[in-house]
């Protein structure tokens, strides 16, 4: 499953680094919880690989909020991401 990095997981004074929010292409809140657990991976333009995992729901209109293993960069916004199917090992260690 494709989808899309839409910003940074923020507040008015602060910026979570490793806090994504994701559009998948879900409609409600419900969709979303279903894939609660899943890892994420983003590849960048050079080929190197970042793991995440689902973490929760963001609203109620279908985002998810993933937290990486290391942050992605800023030119990560609105560049696609990978749903995968099952949690892989290096996203197990994930913290919030």
């Amino acid at each position: 499953m494709k989808g899309i990095v839409v910003q940074f997981r923020r507040g008015r004074h602060t910026i979570h680094e490793r806090h994504f929010l994701l559009d998948v292409g879900l409609t409600s809140r419900d969709e979303a919880k279903k894939l609660i657990g899943k890892s994420v991976e983003w590849k960048s333009s050079s080929g190197k690989i970042i793991a995440g995992k689902i973490s929760d729901a963001h609203g109620n209109k279908g985002l998810v909020r993933a937290i990486f293993e290391r942050g992605l960069p800023g030119q990560a916004v609105t560049t696609e991401i990978e749903v995968k199917d099952i949690a892989s090992s290096s996203a197990k260690g994930v913290k919030k």
